[in-house]
């Protein structure tokens, strides 16, 4: 296993029915593991920026399947298949949800020296759409510090 540092850029956009898109972007450090069978994982802190403080947020690639899983005040854990939807459960102060995800595009350049994820998913409580999402996340190597 390899482990290398790197930047990580976020956006996200979510469409819910009658309201306003809502965007967020995050630039933060984290670090990419290559499994060595061509799949890798991508951890970083979540912050105050995305409500989720407290958290650790890692994303497995592995070929055409996508799992994100969030341990820390808040946990979660969403699978991405092109094509398919998956029960995920996601817990929050509230309670635990049951929500389906349905995965309509996928695509991933992430390779040895980083790349982009882009996930173009819906969102389902009670088997009915709650929203739209486009999750974008590029990743590349943190140069190293000359001195």
């Amino acid at each position: 296993m390899t482990t290398d540092n790197v930047i990580i850029s976020i956006k996200g956009k979510q469409l819910y029915a009658e309201c306003a898109p809502e965007e967020i972007e995050l630039v933060t450090a984290g670090t990419m593991e290559r499994d060595g069978q061509g799949g890798c994982t991508i951890s970083y802190q979540e912050s105050e920026l995305t409500g989720l403080e407290g958290t650790t947020t890692r994303v497995h690639i592995d070929g055409g399947r996508v799992t994100l899983l969030r341990e820390g005040n808040t946990n979660s854990q969403m699978v991405f298949e092109e094509g398919r939807r998956h029960l995920s459960m996601y817990e929050t102060p509230y309670g635990a949800l049951s929500i389906g995800v349905n995965t309509r595009r996928m695509r991933s350049t992430v390779g040895e020296a980083g790349g982009e994820l882009e996930i173009d998913y819906a969102i389902e409580i009670d088997n009915l759409v709650a929203g739209q999402n486009l999750f974008r996340m590029n990743v590349r190597k943190n140069p190293p510090l000359r001195q």
